[in-house]
């Protein structure tokens, strides 16, 4: 990056346009009234090089950069739930379809587990129903991950658009809750079938095979139902055992979701502060530019992060007006 003229003089405006915002511009403020953004990249490689360039003609300017330093990220929580079964009356073990007047107890909320993505893991909460004069009253669990859900900017469950999520709103209806706070909501399983061909979707399957630190635990002492049949018991053993297998799900959740998000398109977490600097997923912010991304009428800069490979795209169209008046669209046929 050699400067010339024409950068010294980018340069220039952009210096005075920071010392009259009394901030650094963002890109869209320096493309209003700076220059292109095709002048700024073809004579600065990308925004940060000019920002830094700027920095050094105004102190003022690095005071400014280093409050902005911490950039606050958005609220995502990764949950799992258990469910208590339904006990009813059936004649044979196989084909039972059971009528409502069959049902002995319906399901309710065993318990959940929940973190907030990037906490430590002794940050891992949790509730259950051990304690509960009548174990089929779960409102004050309830009350617990409705909290955080109405906290939460956006959500990562396994399976949980088909079952955690549903189920819980089904729970929170019947308790008189209010909906919580709308949130967006990324799936693991939902992601690896649309990305991948594993053998199995499931989380055992899947942590087993892509994580190393944190892997869905099997039962040790209380297999399979015997465990959720010894909590409804009371059996103090079956609660511990329930408790650490259900801080396992969301801990290996968390890890099997950096694993796969890099993959495909998940939520913009970018959307949630107002910085300019772009973090992805995964924490880091540097990214190379890699080529461009071509859609049905446009050219886009590419973006790679350096950490993870996710790709992101730059937001101008890189054709020229003549180039994007000459393109014929595709007939359907």
């Amino acid at each position: 990056m050699r400067p010339t003229k024409e950068s010294g003089a980018i340069l220039k405006k952009f210096v005075k346009l920071a010392k009259k915002l009394k901030k650094i511009p963002t890109v869209k403020e320096a493309v209003k009234y700076v220059a292109s953004e095709r002048q700024l990249y073809k004579h600065f490689d990308n925004f940060e090089n000019l920002k830094a360039l700027a920095i050094k003609h105004n102190t003022e300017l690095t005071k400014f950069l280093i409050a902005k330093k911490t950039i606050k990220q958005p609220k995502v929580l990764l949950f799992d739930i258990e469910t208590a079964p339904i006990l009813g009356y059936v004649w044979q073990l196989w084909e039972n379809n059971l009528g409502l007047n069959q049902i002995e107890s319906d399901w309710h909320v065993l318990s959940w587990s929940a973190k907030w993505l990037g906490s430590p893991e002794k940050e891992v909460m949790y509730m259950d129903q051990r304690n509960a004069r009548n174990i089929e009253d779960d409102s004050k669990i309830l009350k617990g991950i409705w909290k955080l859900l109405d906290e939460a900017d956006v959500v990562i469950t396994q399976n949980g658009k088909s079952f955690d999520v549903k189920k819980l709103n089904a729970r929170f209806v019947i308790n008189g809750f209010n909906p919580p706070s709308s949130f967006k909501h990324d799936d693991t399983r939902s992601m690896a079938k649309k990305h991948f061909g594993f053998t199995s979707t499931k989380l055992e399957y899947m942590t087993d095979k892509l994580c190393t630190k944190y892997k869905k635990l099997k039962h040790t002492k209380f297999q399979g139902f015997y465990l959720w049949k010894e909590c409804l018991n009371g059996n103090v053993e079956a609660w511990k055992e329930m408790e650490k297998y259900n801080k396992y799900d969301v801990l290996s959740l968390e890890e099997l979701y950096t694993k796969l998000a890099p993959w495909g398109s998940t939520t913009n977490f970018n959307l949630y502060h107002d910085s300019e600097v772009n973090v992805c997923k995964c924490g880091s912010k540097k990214f190379k530019e890699n080529e461009y991304v071509y859609t049905a009428s446009g050219q886009y800069q590419r973006f790679t992060c350096v950490k993870c490979g996710h790709e992101t795209r730059g937001r101008e169209n890189l054709f020229s007006k003549e180039k994007r008046d000459s393109l014929r669209a595709g007939v359907t046929r």
